[in-house]
């Protein structure tokens, strides 16, 4: 929702060839608590007004001498390049509206003027022209966080895999781009859990924490003997690893399984070197792609 002290604070520009008519609706606004009104004579110089000031809402007399109303929508369609001009045009010719409607103007009021339907028909604009402006900043922080969050994605991914996703890149008629998918006849799950981390976690502090998982991480880092898996690291203290399963290992299970007698010597290491001493639970699951019931359930006990 806009505030409505940033309605009264929206910038306007009244256009008019007439002073008397300037003059009327300038202290129509203020009175209405509007702080931010200018004013033109001379509707060759509303592009470069709104160039320099960027205008919440363009009052604009459409019958003037040189220039008229709808000469100076077309110049404005030039600088407001998302098709939304914030023009309210004043006309006393009722044939000109939906000219005026059709040529970009939002909303019109007629002369003579009625106080309270212009103040209305002010207010409306503005807080549309505010929304506008707003839904534009949330758009683009949201494509400004989607490409941080696709530089991240590629930095920690497996090159093949990083590859792949890049070669997807074509939009769809919808405007989304299309889901990388892949099948396997089988997957297996390998879960790892340090046994009461939690109360290990909330007696530690925060450096000391970070340091033990770090030794951990470092200590199961043994991949570059292992052809058939890829490890990639974050920046920092954070950390994130990525597996391929190479298409010439015909037993995934066993693959995993070596995984995990990895990360249990691991394990072993650390604590032969520390004073914390530490216990993991592993558990590998074997399934059927497509199916919730595992085949095969192997459960390792507490190491």
């Amino acid at each position: 929702m806009i505030d409505p002290s940033d309605i009264l604070r929206g910038k306007i520009l009244i256009v008019d060839d007439q002073a008397a008519n300037i003059a009327l609706l300038d202290q129509m606004l203020r009175r209405a608590g509007y702080v931010s009104v200018s004013s033109t004579t001379n509707s060759e110089k509303v592009c470069e007004l709104h160039l320099v000031n960027r205008y919440d809402l363009i009052l604009l007399d459409l019958q003037m001498p040189g220039m008229d109303g709808f000469q100076v929508m077309e110049n404005l369609k030039e600088i407001e390049t998302d098709s939304y001009l914030p023009v309210l045009v004043i006309t006393a010719q009722p044939n000109h509206k939906l000219r005026a409607l059709s040529a970009g103007a939002k909303d019109f009021v007629s002369k003579p003027f009625d106080v309270a339907e212009v103040l209305i028909r002010v207010r409306n604009m503005l807080e549309v022209r505010l929304l506008h402006l707003e839904a534009k900043k949330l758009y683009e922080r949201v494509l400004e966080e989607k490409n941080v969050s696709e530089r991240l994605l590629h930095s920690v991914l497996p090159p093949s895999i990083a590859a792949r996703l890049n070669e997807h890149v074509e939009v769809t008629p919808d405007g989304s781009s299309p889901l990388v998918t892949e099948s396997y006849a089988e997957v297996t799950v390998l879960f790892a859990d340090i046994v009461e981390f939690t109360k290990f976690s909330e007696g530690t502090s925060a450096n000391i924490l970070i340091g033990v998982l770090n030794d951990i991480s470092a200590r199961s880092d043994n991949l570059e003997h292992r052809p058939d898996l890829n490890r990639k690291k974050t920046t920092g203290d954070a950390y994130r690893a990525a597996v391929e399963l190479p298409t010439d290992v015909a037993d995934r299970s066993m693959l995993a399984v070596h995984k995990a007698l990895d990360l249990t010597e691991a394990l072993d290491r650390f604590n032969a070197h520390s004073r914390y001493k530490l216990r993991v639970r592993i558990g590998i699951e074997p399934r059927e792609s497509g199916s919730d019931s595992p085949r095969v359930r192997k459960r390792l006990h507490s190491l």
